[in-house]
């Protein structure tokens, strides 16, 4: 449509202007009174718009308001029914069966237990803070207190936490607690990120309530003391420790001299350097939260040093990964029965995790060297099906399993009759760490920590359609193995708390990010089963046990049904049931 180059599209009312007709024609009257016209057409096009754009803004508005106060209750009716049913002695376990009679840790736990480990007390606490962040409700405040208070009743003399409190001090799994409590050993561990995550919550609820509550408070401080004096001077940590560790020789990794098969076994390899299950990647994190909670330099000077270990730990050509475990030497070791000395796939992708983390909070540039070797040697080691070996022959390089009968076990190259109580393989992370890495090594100082996704329209709805009348999130057990590998029939239904703390967090992400997730894609936030592995990616398909994702950069990525974490299985399961109504 052509406007006379004088006419000004105006919004109405139109303003008759006299003097300026006056002075034209008829001719030019008629003119500029279609103009006019044509003007309050294109106004009322543009109001009409305007108004459908302000009532889909509403509308979008309303439904984000909605959805955020129906977020909001469920989180509270899911926490409440979890602090006034589940807890005990204001702690955790992993599993409940609905009726909350049978309790599951590692193997069955009596109502005097709590879990320390991951996803237990600690895992459930950090969700009530959460949850307290996005709503200033005090009641996810005080649940996060109470189990914060039970993980204080159960610190260790030693300063850190095992995987179990138990409140009875003549209970079977009772310790030697700093309160004189209970009995039995003063063994401080990160094995599976126990002290990492008592710590990081206990230094989080502190943070939480100003650093005024004295008991939290002491307890916070004096776990990370102990944390620091466990860390020896080549800035590795055992995998427990009862007191400072003893001073030792600082040397880079190298092969043994010995036969391995036979020779060099430790009987305390516990007290050895260890990467076993993620232990440096937890200490990282956890020295970070204490570096940003307290005035004191210490927690990134051992940050550092934690990183100029990793740096040692490197296996030379030609295999330039990481061990599990190093003696003295720096040579890798034997652990448990099962467990040899090897390069690990599993230990290498998580070093290279952790070194990327360490390079983000300090901007040092000398912890991204040896990720590239280690990268190709990850592509270069690859089996046939896409995964990775947990060990690798030293020198050889030949994966490396077990045979297991009774309880000896055989080393072998033969994968086709595994025990199945370890994870003898892994899902490779290889293109995601690359793609990192890249990004680290183009950028002229640290990076940005990554953040939580916040959780999709369909998963929010998802995760709200699955909660009950009850408050709980109801998993049924389909004969997969549980993290503790709890004994169930399947088909039983069971409560899991690391289903209630991720979508209680997820909830909470929601609410606090209402307006960024209503205009969001379909992408979200995908955990495996261990918690140590994330990824921000949309589902493509779920075929055949596998689950097809799509990163934001396009890339395609298949990961097992089974390697998701329970959540996750959750949301797949309700996706596909909604897929066949």
């Amino acid at each position: 449509m052509h406007f006379p180059s004088d006419a000004h599209v105006q919004c109405c009312p139109l303003r008759y202007r006299p003097k300026r007709i006056a002075r034209h024609s008829r001719f030019e009257c008629s003119i500029e009174r279609v103009t006019m016209l044509r003007n309050a057409i294109f106004c009322s096009g543009i109001l009409a718009s305007l108004a459908i754009g302000i009532a889909e803004a509403q509308e979008t508005a309303s439904a984000g308001s909605t959805l955020k106060a129906e977020a909001t209750e469920a989180m509270k009716r899911a926490a409440a029914y979890y602090y006034n049913n589940v807890a005990t002695h204001g702690g955790y376990v992993y599993h409940y069966s609905l009726d909350l009679k049978e309790r599951w840790g590692e193997g069955r736990a009596t109502p005097d237990q709590i879990w320390v480990q991951p996803p237990g007390t600690p895992t459930v606490g950090m969700a009530y803070l959460k949850a307290y962040q996005a709503t200033d409700d005090a009641f996810f405040l005080q649940a996060a207190v109470d189990a914060a208070r039970a993980l204080a009743y159960g610190q260790l003399e030693s300063g850190g936490w095992t995987n179990c409190i138990d409140f009875n001090p003549r209970g079977e799994r009772s310790a030697k607690y700093r309160n004189g409590r209970g009995n039995g050993k003063n063994y401080s561990s990160l094995d599976d990120g126990q002290t990492q995550a008592a710590l990081q919550f206990m230094i989080a609820t502190d943070k939480a309530l100003g650093l005024k509550a004295d008991d939290i408070h002491q307890s916070a401080i004096i776990g990370l003391d102990a944390l620091l004096a466990a860390q020896f001077p080549n800035g590795g940590f055992p995998q427990v420790w009862d007191g400072p560790v003893e001073a030792r020789p600082v040397k880079p990794a190298r092969y043994p001299d010995h036969d391995w098969r036979t020779e060099g076994r430790v009987k305390a390899y516990w007290e050895m350097y260890t990467l076993n299950d993620n232990v440096t990647g937890y200490v990282a994190r956890t020295l970070i939260e204490a570096d940003r909670a307290y005035d004191d330099p210490r927690p990134k000077k051992a940050l550092r040093k934690l990183g100029d270990f990793l740096l040692l730990a490197q296996m030379p050509e030609p295999q330039p990964g990481w061990a599990q475990q190093y003696n003295q030497e720096m040579q890798p070791i034997w652990a448990r029965k099962f467990e040899p000395p090897g390069v690990s796939g599993d230990e290498t992708q998580e070093v290279i995790e952790t070194l990327l983390t360490i390079h983000t909070v300090t901007g040092d540039r000398k912890y991204l060297q040896p990720i590239p070797s280690a990268l190709d040697w990850l592509e270069r080691s690859q089996l046939p099906d896409g995964r990775l070996a947990r060990y690798y022959e030293l020198k050889t390089n030949r994966p490396l399993y077990m045979t297991r009968r009774g309880d000896t076990y055989s080393l072998t190259h033969d994968d086709s009759n595994l025990p199945s109580h370890y994870g003898w393989k892994t899902a490779s992370r290889i293109d995601l760490l690359r793609d990192q890495y890249k990004r680290h090594s183009a950028a002229g100082a640290s990076v940005a920590m990554t953040k939580e996704g916040i959780p999709t329209r369909e998963e929010l709805e998802s995760i709200l359609d699955q909660l009950d009348d009850q408050g709980r999130w109801v998993s049924v057990y389909g004969g997969e193995r549980l993290i503790g590998q709890a004994k169930m029939t399947p088909g039983s239904p069971y409560l899991a708390s690391a289903v209630f703390s991720q979508n209680l967090s997820r909830l909470a992400n929601y609410v606090l990010n209402v307006e960024r997730a209503d205009s969001t894609s379909q992408s979200r936030t995908w955990h495996d089963r261990t918690g140590k592995f994330s990824i921000e990616a949309e589902l493509i398909q779920v075929q055949d046990a596998i689950a097809k994702l799509r990163r934001a950069d396009g890339k395609i990525v298949t990961v097992p049904i089974d390697q998701l974490s329970d959540a996750d299985q959750q949301i797949l399961k309700s996706t596909s049931a909604d897929a066949h109504r």
